[in-house]
């Protein structure tokens, strides 16, 4: 089938979106986004391929189920929060069985950070290019094409487009794509669109996200030890946890103080933990609050004494605590055989095998029977700078991305004929 390209309309419409800032309050930690705006914009020209509003709407706090990250469950209360984090599912054709339908899952929000928007005609510039605002655009000119091969694609196979909010921020989905999960929104096959080199990823990770505060009192630069160094402690913590920690942890954000004429008693040291299975995780969970009770110890023993870092030896483990922000989120550890035929069939190349997946919403399609899920997009997370100065996505991979999306729709859609 001929490649389709995007058309004129097609970079009005990027240029559009990213002119839009849908960055949410998570992201920016005020609100004031254009999520709706940007959501009626898409929804418009999905009309004119025939694609019709089946849901729009924000979540409400009732619906978000248990287990949200700290980050979420702190705001809930915040006038304006949820308001401003709408999803929209859109649906071509009447309601087919799940079985007889596809679902495409993209992300509208986006970091927090100005990126100057252009199209030179090879590349588009701006906040969302790449993720996930470029392949959006590229989904809707694969669907578009799709149609025009074979009308089979929104009679006899469904199709659900849901562009969500909530992707970003560390919501992890929360505020989007479980809901919409939980309200029926599933297909057979469910495709992600993140970034990915135009190679579908069938395993999904998770991540744990851990706070270790300090809470101790000041002391002047002239009579250090009359207070506690958190500084000093959750330095010792940090260095612990690096060597002796399993897996990929990050030992990320070590936050105390600037100044040089002050012993900062108050702190926090973050820690994220990816994991790809569920007990995996547990495992990592565990491995964190033993290694912390050894750190402690070994400070207290280390320190003990000492002039300037007496008091902050002896109460150590009194000052200290770990908050867990986010744990036991499920992971998605492959695709059946009949994805992986499907997919081969459509000229859609597996995942590179010694390359580590990543983390998105499609995790919480995990463990629906008789569904398979996987991550495709075009471009990569590193090279096409997402989430940094000059994101972009070529006008070429976003074409090559609606190829492939028309080819697996077709394809699809033959098991229907």
């Amino acid at each position: 089938m001929p490649d389709p390209v995007l058309t004129g309309a097609d970079r009005r419409l990027l240029l559009d979106l990213l002119a839009l800032p849908t960055a949410g309050p998570l992201e920016t930690g005020t609100c004031g986004g254009r999520m709706w705006e940007a959501q009626r914009r898409y929804a418009a020209a999905a009309a004119e391929i025939g694609l019709t509003v089946a849901y729009h709407g924000a979540p409400t706090a009732d619906a978000l189920g248990p287990d949200l990250p700290l980050a979420v469950r702190e705001r809930l209360d915040e006038p304006g929060f949820l308001a401003e984090q709408p999803s929209l599912v859109l649906r071509l054709g009447s309601a087919l069985p799940r079985a007889a339908t596809v679902l495409f899952n993209v992300h509208l929000d986006t970091v927090a950070g100005d990126v100057p928007v252009g199209d030179d005609g090879v590349r588009v510039t701006g906040r969302g290019a790449i993720d996930a605002k470029g392949p959006a655009v590229a989904l809707l000119a694969g669907i578009r094409a799709a149609t025009a091969i074979d009308p089979a694609v929104g009679r006899d196979l469904g199709v659900l487009v849901c562009a969500v909010s909530g992707e970003e921020g560390g919501a992890m989905g929360t505020l989007g794509t479980r809901p919409l999960v939980d309200a029926g929104y599933v297909g057979r096959l469910n495709v992600f669109c993140e970034p990915t080199g135009l190679t579908y990823l069938g395993r999904v990770t998770a991540a744990a996200t851990a706070r270790i505060r300090v809470t101790g009192r000041d002391a002047v630069d002239d009579r250090p030890g009359h207070g506690h160094n958190a500084t000093v402690l959750l330095g010792h913590v940090a260095a612990h946890l690096a060597r002796t920690l399993p897996g990929r942890v990050c030992v990320g954000g070590l936050t105390t103080g600037t100044r040089h004429n002050r012993v900062y008693g108050t702190g926090e040291l973050a820690l994220n933990l990816p994991y790809g299975s569920a007990p995996e995780g547990r495992r990592a969970v565990d491995a964190v609050e033993t290694a912390l009770g050894t750190a402690l110890a070994e400070f207290t023993a280390t320190y003990s004494g000492t002039p300037g870092f007496g008091r902050t030896a002896t109460d150590a483990a009194r000052i200290t605590r770990l908050d867990w922000l986010k744990r036991g989120l499920p992971t998605i550890e492959g695709v059946p055989g009949w994805a992986e035929d499907l997919l081969a069939a459509a000229g859609v190349p597996r995942w590179p095998a010694g390359e580590p997946p990543f983390s998105c919403d499609a995790i919480w399609l995990a463990g629906i029977p008789d569904t398979a899920t996987v991550v495709y997009g075009p471009g990569r997370l590193d090279t096409n700078h997402a989430h940094a100065a000059g994101e972009y996505a070529t006008l070429a991979e976003l074409s090559a991305y609606a190829a492939g999306i028309a080819r697996l729709l077709v394809t699809t859609a033959r098991e229907y004929a």
